[in-house]
Formats: C-alpha cells, sequence, structure tokens
C-alpha cells in the first residue's frame, strides 16, 4: 500500500492552504473532502479575506479550487471514518479501505449540532457516522437516516440498496429520490433507545424500530473521529505551530477553535503544513 507523507482532512480554506503549502513543497499529499466546503459556497459575501475584498463565497471557493489545480492537487472523494494513531504513520479508514499516511492535518470544520440523546452511549453499536463504512453490519435490517450534511441523501440511496429499509429524516432540507424502501420522516429526532444496542430512534411524535441510526454530518466531533486525541469541547486542542498531543497530527482551522474566519483559517493551514513537513524532516534525520 502506498503510503502518504501527508493526509489533509478538509476541503475550506484551511485544508487547502495546507495541501498547496505541502504540495509546494514537494510532499506526496493526500486531500480527502471530494468537493469544495458548501460552507464557502453559501456565503454571500466576506469582506476580510485579504487581496480579495467583497468576494462572494462562490467566487473564493472557485479561485481556491484554481489554485489547487494549478499546484496539482485533486480532491479525493472518500468519507473518512476514524483516524488511528500507529506509531510511526496513521491509518485512515474510509469506508472498507484504508489509506495510509506518515502525517496528518485535520480541518474538517466544527460540529455546529449538539449531540443526541443516547448518541455517545451507543457510538459503535447502533449509532454510525458512516453509511458506506458500517452499512453491511445493517444488511436485511431497519436502519434510520439523519441527513444534516450535502451527501446524506446519496448515502441514504446506497443504504438502500443493502439494507431492508430506511428512515430518512432531512435535517437539511433535501431529500433522497423515491424508492420503496426509503421513508421520508419530518419529525426532530429527540433521542436513540435501546438496551445493549439501539433498539429505537425517538422523535417529537413518536418511536421508530430501527437497528442503527446513521447520524450523517458535515465533520464529526475530534474524539470521535482521531482516538486519544486532546480536545476542548467541539475543538481540537493545538499549540501555535498547529501540533496535538498526537505526534504527528496536526489541526487547523475552525477544528482548532474560534475565530471561525476563512483568514484565520487559511493561515492555519499554512502553518500546519510547515510544521508537518518540519515533522517528516525530524523523522529523516532519525533514519540517517
Amino acid at each position: 500500500m502506498a503510503r502518504y507523507d501527508i493526509a489533509v482532512i478538509g476541503t475550506g480554506p484551511a485544508g487547502i492552504s495546507a495541501a498547496i503549502t505541502a504540495k509546494i513543497r514537494n510532499k506526496n499529499v493526500l486531500l480527502i473532502g471530494g468537493s469544495m466546503s458548501p460552507k464557502v459556497a453559501k456565503a454571500h459575501r466576506i469582506d476580510n479575506y485579504t487581496g480579495l475584498p467583497a468576494i462572494s463565497g462562490e467566487d473564493l471557493a472557485r479561485q481556491l479550487k484554481a489554485h489547487l489545480d494549478e499546484v496539482g492537487v485533486e480532491m479525493t472523494v472518500k468519507q473518512v471514518g476514524t483516524v488511528y494513531s500507529m506509531g510511526d504513520y496513521f491509518a485512515l479508514q474510509c469506508g472498507e479501505e484504508m489509506l495510509e499516511a506518515t502525517s496528518v492535518i485535520v480541518a474538517t470544520g466544527v460540529v455546529q449540532t449538539k449531540a443526541l440523546d443516547g448518541e455517545d452511549k451507543f457510538l459503535g453499536r447502533g449509532v454510525s457516522y458512516c453509511a458506506t463504512c458500517d452499512a453491511r453490519l445493517y444488511k436485511g435490517k431497519p436502519v434510520a437516516v439523519l441527513g444534516y450534511s450535502a451527501d446524506s441523501a446519496d448515502e441514504a440511496l446506497f443504504l438502500s440498496e443493502i439494507v431492508d429499509s430506511v428512515l430518512y429524516f432531512p435535517m437539511n432540507g433535501e431529500v433522497p429520490e423515491e424508492r420503496e424502501n426509503i421513508r421520508v420522516v419530518r419529525e426532530k429526532p429527540l433521542g436513540i433507545v435501546g438496551d445493549k444496542s439501539v433498539t429505537a430512534l425517538k422523535t417529537d411524535s413518536g418511536e421508530y424500530e430501527t437497528a442503527c441510526v446513521f447520524v450523517l454530518r458535515d465533520a464529526v466531533m475530534p474524539d470521535k473521529l482521531i482516538p486519544g486525541v486532546e480536545t476542548d469541547g467541539a475543538h481540537i486542542k493545538v499549540d501555535i505551530n498547529m501540533k496535538t498531543n498526537i505526534g504527528g497530527l496536526f489541526a487547523c482551522g475552525d477544528i482548532a477553535g474560534k475565530p471561525y474566519q476563512y483568514i484565520k483559517a487559511a493561515g492555519q493551514g499554512n502553518i500546519a503544513a510547515l510544521s508537518a513537513i518540519g515533522y517528516l524532516n525530524d523523522i529523516k534525520k532519525k533514519e540517517v
């Protein structure tokens, strides 16, 4: 298996800045996200991005993508379920595939929604954040999908080909195309219930039997994404060089704390990449 020098998770200004900096310095970069950050593209007007006054989010996204193309960085259409520190490298679980990188930069953005009652309790026992990772565990069973992310509707279609039935809750307003085994439910989820594993999803109108609740957000809480990383609420703890408590792991942008500003995110992405490059150089020195 090919091992990347640096894996960057996230395609907002922080992740793109990190990927560009690493690529310019001739590192083998994996940029995971699949598409430009929808948060950027939907911004009406941005006034504080240096050199680009009064730019729309759509235009900024276009400029960032053009810069990626200029330096030769491609966005990889994958969803990272978990990042495991293996000592001298990291293993990234992407569905049924494992990818490897010597260092990782996390630029996933911050989770804005609160965890549901029972979500943490049943994680791995009927609560999942990745449909492509865990769909086959629920083959022939009923599942529920809480669709917060832009890709949730597509994930529900994927699930419908494997599971018995899908209850789809359009938390972002978008719904999947009609299929016999997909039912759209416009109720407010309140909690996840069960005993040793999930048995039902509770809403403001009742309970629905389900073997799994797929909570599909744009970003996953960092302690769920990276076992062992130190956090402060919804943020990953970093020092001034964007280093975390795990060697070779760096974080930048909104996930590293406030203020939630595009210009700050881009600057931190640059710092994170330079720190990751320094980490790689130190490894080479030790090998010599």
